[in-house]
């Protein structure tokens, strides 16, 4: 019988109780897919749940984790056959069904994909939800219009995995960028190493603000929400785009009307999880060649699945930049 690693959290009093421990396949949900995993990826979610912040996990007991890469081990779906890598990110898993922390996945054809010729599972789980995250917000910005050469794009939360993999993907693209970020003494070169063009301190966009400010920039990728995403949406130019994709600062928006209906700016929103699978192709298609491999790796840190509460834990706690690659034990990839 096999048996492998995973984290299981389970109910208990007041919450839930989440462990390393030992289990067999039987321990997985009903699927027509079974992945042996290779690599997952710790994302802002995936820290709260395994470290039971927030009320992510929504059916104890199960396995967090919301992304995973490997290899198909047996499948009654004839899309999926033994030997073929693959991937899934979103459509629940990780939140509603259990996820990639473990050593083995079984999981609805449904919500897998081909890995694509020429990459490797650790390569698309170093991007994972959250570089796709950035794809989607890039994509949005350019469905709507906005172009390299009409002005600075901001992005908030610049440190983190979909900011960085944004400043990369817009600089690549030929925008001029601006990382804002609370960790302004430590990230300055850093942040300007992955691509911005000048680094602001978030402490900027956190004051109270008039209805209307100067107009300053052409767009935005906002990764925080609350009081940031409040502070900033003055100070978009006319028919300028924000997209918003997270709520690290807080899921409250106190705003006016005002940028809207006398500037004519697009508040759009950006979902990783239920994201149409023609879409999630098309996008990982369209922007997966423009990954500069050298800056990602720069930012990525391999860990194993022991450090992953750990890292939660400091993730939580803003101690933490770029993306964080988790190391299944007995990788299947031969990069």
């Amino acid at each position: 019988m096999i048996s492998f690693s995973a984290w299981w959290a389970t109910e208990q009093a007041g919450g839930q109780a989440v462990s390393l421990s030992q289990h067999t396949l039987d321990d997985l949900p009903p699927g027509e897919v079974l992945v042996k995993v290779a690599y997952s990826s710790i994302n802002y979610k995936d820290a709260m749940a395994i470290t039971g912040r927030g009320k992510i996990l929504r059916q104890l007991p199960m396995i967090p984790g919301v992304d995973l890469a490997g290899e198909v081990v047996s499948s009654t779906d004839s899309r999926f056959v033994p030997g073929m890598s693959v991937m899934s990110t979103g459509w629940g898993v990780g939140e509603r069904y259990s996820g990639g922390f473990a050593g083995y996945a079984r999981l609805k054809a449904d919500w897998l994909q081909p890995v694509l010729d020429g990459v490797s599972p650790r390569q698309v789980m170093a991007i994972g939800t959250a570089g796709f995250t950035a794809m989607l917000c890039i994509h949005t910005l350019q469905q709507q219009g906005v172009l390299p050469g009409q002005g600075e794009v901001l992005v908030t939360g610049a440190t983190g995995g979909v900011g960085s993999v944004a400043l990369m993907l817009l600089a690549v693209l030929g925008y001029q960028t601006v990382a804002v970020t609370g960790k302004l003494a430590d990230h300055d070169a850093w942040l300007q190493a992955l691509g911005a063009s000048r680094v602001m301190d978030r402490n900027l966009f956190t004051q109270p603000a008039r209805s209307l400010e100067s107009e300053t920039w052409a767009a935005a990728i906002d990764t925080a929400g609350g009081a940031v995403l409040a502070g900033l949406l003055p100070r978009i130019r006319y028919g300028g785009v924000v997209v918003a994709c997270g709520l690290a600062a807080g899921h409250a928006l106190n705003t006016t009307v005002m940028p809207f209906i006398l500037r004519g700016i697009t508040l759009a929103g950006v979902d990783s999880v239920m994201c149409p699978m023609a879409v999630r192709q098309a996008v990982w298609q369209r922007y997966l060649p423009l990954i500069p491999w050298d800056k990602l790796a720069s930012v990525t840190h391999e860990v194993g699945l022991a450090d992953i509460e750990a890292i939660g834990q400091r993730m939580l706690a803003g101690q933490t930049s770029g993306r964080y690659l988790v190391r299944i034990d007995g990788s299947l990839d031969n990069e």
